[in-house]
């Protein structure tokens, strides 16, 4: 126990707990699970994009060494479908979704059967055994073909492509500010599927207590409470015997937001044969199973006057689903949906969204969902009705922002932003980027006709993170809330544990965390430890997706701590036979107004409470505390990126000269973790503008499904980044943070994209199709001379 002073720790740029773990090997990864008797699952998937089953045959399987049993997906019929959570509209159409094939697959690598051996090696190799008659059915993989008369479907069933229209129309009618608009823009972009990378692919073990009826599942997720649910109503296994582990999870970016088939049928074979099994996919697999982000087409238009001036906005979306709806894929264009205003002030605004099916794996969350597609549009339309109207790009953004006196502000699309300033972010990137240097430069060698140019983009954002008010989710038709718990238990000898109902993968929860908890009681950073990601010990949550985590989770700790704090003023006010009112709190300490040398330190006082030899009549011996919170809005983070490129018109070639990020995040917690989601989040922003897609032929076949196919950048790939902050606290909130975990990805893919049209801009080029591969820009540079 101590009473010395304990400096704020909210703030400090603390090393992360976690990594002593991560870097000596010491973790606990699923696949690195292995218990008595543990089994191993291979799964079968389809080599075809779209057929029907006519045939699955595992008894050759079953022959082969160390094979113990194989299933087909009749043979595990009953497991009910996959669940979709967020059915948008009332008369969406949503087919079922079996975790096994039974009649039908509809993308290439859709499971068909399932081997269990004895070894992960012998389950793969007895795979080539099972014999599938497939009949060919026809694919569908253009957006807009699918929704023609006559098209083959992805489901006959259903008789159609569609899946939805989601439509927000809000302020003046879209026509009508047409008509009065002196300049308008149309404009159509094109968002390239992605395929996540976490550093750790899925995996799934599960171990069946056969007399209780109980099992313990292990996933690399990020949402182990929502999959418990989830797999309780799949498998009709009660809740109550189901215990979901997270362990150490990583990575996830909205790949592990999910309740994938996988995890079901680990489920169902454990259940079948009474022994623990484990399936964990190859990367190759996990591109073809793990759902894809992104998938677009935007058809974008602004309207405006000559002075730049905005009126508003019509966006129509064409969405792709992939083959199924999963936990939220049709949510995702949706929470875009009030982000495509953006920061600026206009009178109207038109969305409307379609989901379309296709024979392709399905689509969900990834990193932003949803706001980065919105954010590319409004800031690609944004420079283009800059040229239109002849005003510099940062300039026309100028004008049309919300500016800092005008907060709280409700936007068009229906939003209140609580707090904000775009000018503040603005100005200081633009100092640190040298901007009108660089322009001074770029008009130089304009003139000069360089065959290399120089490009200059710009990005303002806002994002609504801290996915969280649940009233507002119940109006969008999300079938769970979006409050978060968080327990602080005091142990006796005044250690702290505090109990979340987050799931961090890679975020540096246990970190920040321990902080903003050690910051409320007073008590040292290293006495502080943090439980999560087990149903069992950590019983409530809803989880880690879309920056919630500590804007809504840390939020509960900080509230939970205080409410600690207030049970051991009682108990404090009894001991030191004084009133509560006469006590001061300052640095875990309780002290007599007037008497400082009469004094408990918090961690005394828990000590007091476990004996329970004087406590306040009536009072339970604990001062431990539970707390949950809704908030009443969303968190609203912003920035402005800059980013200077250098485009060789000769071979196509572009490389980011400079990259400038100043963002608003609200209040830091720890400098050093906000860091590195910056440039994490840069790195995957920069990839979808400049190297990764997810490409199929003509037959529905992913032919980038491997690592040599699909660029993901490496250091080497990626520029220097300066980054800096600026700091207007949330309202929304007590810790007065916005969420950061996304806002490197939402900001730098139109920054660098803009860049590349602004080097190209002079030559006639008004847009480039992700990923701006060297090819893609060289046929850019050629059509537009020709």
């Amino acid at each position: 126990m101590t009473d010395q002073a304990v400096e704020s720790e909210v703030g400090r740029a603390r090393l992360r707990k976690e990594d002593a773990r991560l870097i000596t090997g010491q973790t606990n990864w699923t696949d690195n699970i292995s218990v008595n008797g543990l089994l191993h699952l291979a799964i079968l998937r389809s080599p075809m994009a779209h057929a029907r089953i006519e045939r699955v045959d595992v008894s050759p399987a079953l022959e082969r060494q160390g094979v113990v049993a194989a299933f087909s997906g009749r043979d595990l019929d009953g497991l009910g479908s996959l669940p979709c959570a967020w059915p948008v509209t009332e008369d969406i159409v949503l087919p079922d979704h079996p975790p096994i094939a039974v009649d039908e697959v509809r993308y290439a690598g859709d499971p068909v059967a399932v081997v269990v051996a004895r070894d992960r090696y012998a389950a793969a190799d007895a795979l080539e055994a099972i014999e599938v008659d497939y009949e060919p059915l026809a694919p569908v993989l253009d957006l807009e073909a699918a929704l023609a008369e006559g098209s083959p479907l992805v489901h006959s069933d259903k008789g159609t492509n569609r899946s939805y229209v989601w439509p927000l129309k809000t302020g003046e009618d879209f026509e009508s500010v047409r008509q009065r608009a002196e300049v308008t823009v149309k404009r159509r972009y094109v968002h390239q599927r992605l395929i996540p990378n976490a550093m750790e692919p899925r995996a799934v073990v599960v171990t069946p207590l056969a007399a209780s009826g109980e099992y313990t599942l292990y996933s690399s997720t990020q949402i182990p409470h929502i999959l418990r649910i989830m797999l309780a109503v799949v498998t009709g296994i009660p809740e109550h015997k189901l215990r979901v582990i997270a362990p150490d999870v990583g990575g996830g970016f909205g790949s592990k937001l999910q309740v994938y088939g996988e995890e079901a049928i680990a489920l169902a074979v454990a259940r079948r044969i009474g022994r623990p099994v484990k399936w964990t996919e190859s990367r190759s697999e996990g591109y073809l199973a793990t759902h894809h982000g992104r998938g677009m087409i935007q058809d974008v238009e602004i309207a405006a006057m000559r002075d730049g001036r905005l009126l508003g906005l019509k966006v129509d979306l064409l969405t792709d689903m992939g083959a199924y709806l999963m936990l939220v894929t049709p949510g995702i264009p949706i929470l875009g949906a009030f982000m495509y205003p953006a920061i600026y002030k206009m009178d109207s605004y038109d969305f409307t969204c379609t989901g379309v099916f296709t024979t392709r794996t399905p689509t969900d969350a990834y990193r932003g969902a949803g706001r980065p597609e919105a954010t590319y549009a409004i800031e690609r339309i944004m420079d283009e009705l800059a040229a239109e109207v002849g005003l510099d790009p940062v300039e026309l953004r100028r004008r049309n922002w919300i500016g800092h006196e005008e907060f709280p502000y409700t936007t068009v699309a229906g939003l209140t932003y609580d707090s904000g300033n775009y000018e503040a972010a603005t100005g200081k990137a633009l100092a640190l980027f040298e901007y009108d240097k660089l322009r001074a430069e770029q008009a130089d060698r304009t003139a000069r006709g360089d065959a290399v140019r120089l490009g200059i983009g710009v990005s303002t954002y806002t994002e609504m993170c801290g996915l969280a008010p649940s009233r507002v989710l119940r109006d969008l038709r999300y079938a769970a809330g979006g409050w978060e718990a968080a327990t602080i238990r005091m142990l006796p000898t005044g250690k702290v544990e505090v109990v979340t109902g987050t799931s961090p993968h890679g975020q540096g929860h246990v970190t920040s965390w321990s902080q903003i908890a050690a910051d409320v009681l007073g008590v040292p950073f290293e006495d502080v430890e943090v439980v999560h990601g087990d149903t069992r010990a950590a019983p409530q949550g809803m989880d880690t997706y879309g920056s919630r985590s500590l804007v809504v989770g840390g939020a509960a700790v900080h509230h939970a701590a205080q409410k600690v704090v207030a049970k051991a003023r009682k108990i404090a006010a009894h001991l030191l036979e004084a009133s509560e009112q006469d006590l001061d709190f300052a640095d875990g300490v309780f002290s007599v107004k007037g008497s400082p040398e009469a004094r408990k330190t918090i961690q005394e006082v828990a000590f007091e409470t476990f004996t329970s030899h004087d406590l306040p009549d009536g009072m339970e011996p604990t001062i431990n505390a539970e707390h949950l919170v809704d908030p009443d809005n969303f968190s609203y983070p912003h920035g402005t990126h800059l980013c200077a490129v250098e485009v060789d018109t000769e071979t196509g070639q572009t490389k980011i000269r400079s990259y400038v990020c100043v963002d608003d995040v609200g209040r830091v917690v720890n400098p050093m973790i906000v860091e590195g989601q910056v440039h994490g989040g840069l790195a995957q922003g920069i990839a979808q503008a400049l190297f990764e897609e997810a490409v199929y032929d003509d037959e529905g076949n992913l032919v980038t499904g491997t690592m040599a196919d699909y660029l993901v950048p490496s250091a080497a790939d990626l520029p220097e980044f300066v980054t800096e902050r600026t700091e207007t606290p949330a309202t929304s909130n007590p810790l007065g943070v916005k969420g950061v975990g996304e806002a490197g990805t939402i900001a730098s893919t139109p920054a660098v994209v803009n860049a590349i049209v602004d080097a190209l801009r002079p030559l006639g080029v008004h847009d480039v199709r992700m990923p701006c591969t060297p090819e893609r820009v060289w046929r850019a540079v050629r059509e537009a001379r020709s």
